[in-house]
């Protein structure tokens, strides 16, 4: 698959398996190596520490020892005030990483103390093990499983009727997909109740190359091949690079984007210059757009690349103040009670460059 395009590409300037430190055996499992860069951060739930953000693990689901991470401002608020939920997951390419990975416990942990907001970050089934959709299937059990939960740092202080949906790279596509199907069965997860998803330099492809897909082919932050790798060992079995997984203009979807118009979920799509799938990221917020959505595009300049709040947190800082607005008021008021309808009258995208 990652020969498919040899008119357009040009030389991968690195090996893709090697890249990764990925060893595929014959029944289709991996070995994951050690040299990804990938450290872990332990959870500290100690309401003593010095941190702004007090963390904590919990398991979701025995049967596929899938867990979460959540994240809670130090500082309680009033007791007449609850926070806001960001469920968001975590980038990897669909076959590594996990809540625990340092670059998003420090990215969630911010998020929290920036936003006031209570975080949960759900791990999920990987691939190649495990294809797609189950990395879907396990993010919308975490949803139900925080509507149903007993854990108490959620069953206090938390506003359930202020919900947003985020995820970076294969977690902002897992974010989109769960999205997708949440808004097909909003009563089953009451009390949750979902104002926006925030689509955080999204994963997506095709079989057809964008322009920046070819510019940036050797891009070090996710060259083309490595994407190739990627999609080649997540996707169902036999299935092609349009796949509706991959590619988000693939199939059907007019009526799930007409059913999150209607109940008044806007779409926030963070995007960077650098990034080779930003293209796809720009049509995906255009044909939302056309299609009556609210959509705010984040699309920075030619330096930002995939992930760079992740790994510069200072830029971090200077996302999150953006998405302020969106949690807190301003341009994009969300209502702090009521029904959970939002006037979508004057539908507009807004881009930053």
């Amino acid at each position: 698959m990652a020969d498919q395009h040899p008119d357009l590409d040009p030389a991968p300037a690195i090996d893709a398996y090697n890249y990764l430190d990925l060893v595929l055996h014959p029944d289709g499992t991996v070995t994951r190596g050690c040299s990804f860069d990938i450290v872990n951060s332990p959870a500290n739930p100690n309401p003593d520490q010095p941190s702004a953000v007090r963390t904590k693990d919990v398991p979701v689901d025995l049967t596929h020892n899938t867990w979460a991470r959540i994240y809670v401002p130090s500082l309680s608020p009033p007791p007449d005030q609850r926070l806001p939920l960001i469920v968001y997951y975590h980038g990897g390419g669909f076959v590594y990483s996990s809540p625990a990975h340092d670059i998003y416990h420090d990215f969630c942990s911010l998020m929290a103390a920036k936003l006031g907001a209570v975080v949960v970050s759900p791990s999920y089934r990987l691939a190649p093990e495990h294809r797609l959709p189950a990395a879907y299937d396990d993010a919308m059990e975490a949803l139900r499983w925080v509507r149903t939960t007993e854990e108490e740092w959620l069953r206090e202080g938390v506003d359930f009727s202020r919900c947003y949906l985020m995820g970076t790279s294969a977690g902002g596509n897992i974010a989109y997909h769960v999205g997708l199907h949440a808004c097909a069965t909003v009563a089953d997860l009451e009390p949750l109740v979902i104002r926006a998803l925030i689509l955080h330099h999204p994963f997506f492809g095709g079989l057809q190359r964008t322009e920046s897909e070819v510019r940036l082919f050797n891009t070090p932050t996710l060259p083309m091949n490595v994407a190739d790798l990627c999609w080649e060992l997540v996707l169902p079995a036999g299935a092609g690079r349009d796949h509706q997984y991959c590619n988000p203009m693939a199939g059907e979807r007019l009526g799930e984007w007409e059913r999150m118009r209607t109940m008044g979920w806007r779409v926030v799509v963070v995007g960077g210059g650098r990034d080779p799938t930003i293209d796809r990221q720009r049509e995906l917020a255009a044909q939302l757009e056309a299609n009556g959505m609210e959509v705010v595009g984040l699309f920075g300049d030619g330096g930002n690349y995939h992930q760079e709040e992740l790994l510069e947190l200072a830029k971090a800082e200077l996302l999150l103040e953006k998405l302020k607005d969106i949690l807190r008021g301003g341009a994009l008021a969300i209502p702090a009670a009521g029904d959970g309808k939002i006037n979508c009258g004057q539908k507009r995208m807004r881009s930053t460059e």
